[in-house]
Formats: C-alpha cells, sequence, structure tokens
C-alpha cells in the first residue's frame, strides 16, 4: 500500500507570504484522491517526536532554541521564518512523518512524506525554510536502531543538500549526494560525499545522462539497505529560483529512474517532495504528482 505523510498542519502556521508555494501540502493529496490513485486509507497524520531523537541529529542548544523560541533574531532571518509554537510543531511532526515512512517502506517498498526534504538545516542552524533535517533524523533513527547499516541520501533539489552534507559528513554508514544547480543558493556550499554542480540551463538530455550515468554506480559501490529521496521539482525550466531547463517529462524520467535503480536492487525507499517554485501552482503540483504517479505504477 501506498503510504503517505501529510498533516494540515504542515501549511497553516505559515506566515501568509509562504502559504502561495505551500499549498503544494493540500493540493497534491487531493489531486491524488481525485485522480483515485490513492483513498484516505493511504494518508496518515504523524505524531510527535520524542527529543532524544532529534538530538541524534541536532545539537542541543540549537534545539533548546527552538523549543522555548529563543533563536536569536539574525538566526531566525536566516531561517526566513519567524518563530512560533506552531511552526515547531509543523517541523517535528514532519520528522515523525519521515520516520514512520521509512517503516511503511520496509513494508510496501516506497512511502511518502508530502513535505519534508528540509535539507538545508545542520546540526546548529536553520537555513532555507528548514529548522529540522527530516531525512537526517531518519537515517540516524535508521542507524541507531540497527535497521540499516549503509544508507544512500539522493537529494535531487535544485539547491545543495547543504545541512545533510554537514551533519554526515564524517559518518561511514551515510552517503550524501546532491546534484544541484552550482550557482544557486546555498551560495556557501558543504562537501557531500558526492557533489555534482550543475550549470545554469542544463537541458532534459545533459541532466538524465549525468544521473543515469552516476546513480548505478553509488548503488555499485555503496551497497546501501535504505535510500531516502529528496524529490524537488524546482529543477523545471519553469521555476522561478531554479535556473536548470527541464521539462515536466524530464523530472518524471528522473523519479522513474530513481525507483527503477531501487526496486532492481530491492532497496526500501523514503521519499521527501522538497521544493518546487513555479509561479502557476498546477505546474508545481503536477510535477510533485508525478511522483507519486511513478511510484504507484511501479510499486502497485
Amino acid at each position: 500500500m501506498l503510504k503517505i505523510a501529510y498533516d494540515p498542519i504542515y501549511i497553516h502556521p505559515l506566515p501568509a507570504g509562504h502559504r502561495f508555494p505551500m499549498l503544494k501540502y493540500e493540493l497534491i493529496p487531493a489531486q491524488l484522491l481525485h485522480e483515485g490513485i490513492i483513498t484516505a486509507e493511504n494518508l496518515f497524520s504523524p505524531g510527535l517526536l520524542e527529543e532524544e531523537i532529534i538530538l541524534w541529529t541536532h545539537d542541543s542548544g540549537y534545539w533548546e532554541q527552538l523549543r522555548e523560541l529563543t533563536l536569536p533574531p539574525k538566526e531566525q532571518r536566516r531561517t526566513g521564518f519567524p518563530l512560533s509554537g506552531e511552526l515547531i510543531e509543523r517541523e517535528v511532526r514532519i520528522a515523525k512523518g519521515t520516520i514512520d515512512g521509512c517503516h511503511y517502506a520496509f513494508d510496501f517498498g516506497v512511502a511518502f512524506n508530502v513535505a519534508g526534504g528540509t535539507h538545508h538545516a545542520g546540526t546548529n542552524w536553520g537555513e532555507g525554510f528548514c529548522l529540522l533535517n527530516d531525512q537526517a533524523i531518519a537515517a540516524n533513527y535508521l542507524l541507531n536502531n540497527k535497521l540499516a547499516q549503509s544508507i544512500l541520501i539522493i537529494d535531487l533539489d535544485v539547491h545543495q543538500g547543504n545541512g545533510t552534507a554537514q551533519i554526515f559528513e564524517n559518518n561511514p554508514h551515510v552517503f550524501t549526494f546532491s546534484m544541484h544547480g552550482a550557482n544557486n543558493f546555498p551560495f556557501r556550499k558543504e562537501r557531500s560525499d558526492l557533489d555534482v554542480p550543475l550549470a545554469d540551463g542544463t537541458g532534459d538530455d545533459e541532466y538524465l545522462s549525468i544521473l543515469r550515468s552516476t546513480l548505478p554506480q553509488l548503488i555499485a559501490q555503496q551497497k546501501p539497505d535504505f535510500i531516502f529521496y529528496l524529490a524537488g521539482v524546482d529543477i523545471l525550466v519553469s521555476d522561478k529560483l531554479g535556473k536548470l531547463a527541464l521539462s515536466k517529462a524530464a523530472c518524471k524520467m528522473r523519479d522513474q529512474f530513481v525507483f527503477e535503480q531501487a526496486i532492481k536492487h530491492n532497496i526500501p525507499v523514503q521519499v521527501s517532495m522538497g521544493g518546487g517554485y513555479s509561479p502557476d501552482i498546477k505546474d508545481i503540483v503536477d510535477a510533485h504528482c508525478n511522483t507519486f504517479r511513478i511510484a504507484h505504477d511501479l510499486y502497485f
């Protein structure tokens, strides 16, 4: 069964200026329900995550500043959000949804979080609308509970997963792979285990060729027993922040290739949706829904 973490709190605590791109959190499940790809049974609402698990990834001082809403104003501006209790609860529930999705992925091969992909959050900082790093938290959860020994994080958002790279820079059990725009945010990059920076205007053929030559080699070399996939759709030519030039069809082919590689090697996959900032919300939602459609076709 296709299981998808979704909760209305994913959007409602956000400041008004941020709600347009975040409408996708409501519109994606609504579209999938409309198409009959899922039913209400496929959706689950994550609970709250224990602080102990958060502290396996984030420094206690940073977490306390988030929890107590005492993060300095300069650091709040870096995150892009004014802090609120609801916003922190949102981040905690997103991380719990990604962890829950890991368990569903073990059962069904793949599972989704409608939100997540908060890859700019490092051990002791938030940045770029990311406060807690959901996939890093979930990766450490799997390792600490001996549910996985070798993890591959495939980050195909247009922005480098700098927080994820920093968190796992000295962890031999997690391999971080980020394929992103070279001239895009964050402008101070961290070092992933493998970074593939792309020139502005990179299009369908070049992008897919690089991915198809890189990912199979990584899987063969690292032999992961779990994959986290960050499936941002800000690689689209229509994206106002992306600087790349991929069509929606190529974005869909990207997702298909990642899933096919995971299926070929029998590796469970947890998917967080990441960014998407096209001016027309329909383009964002359709591109994200393609990721779910492909997974539904391949796995179920």
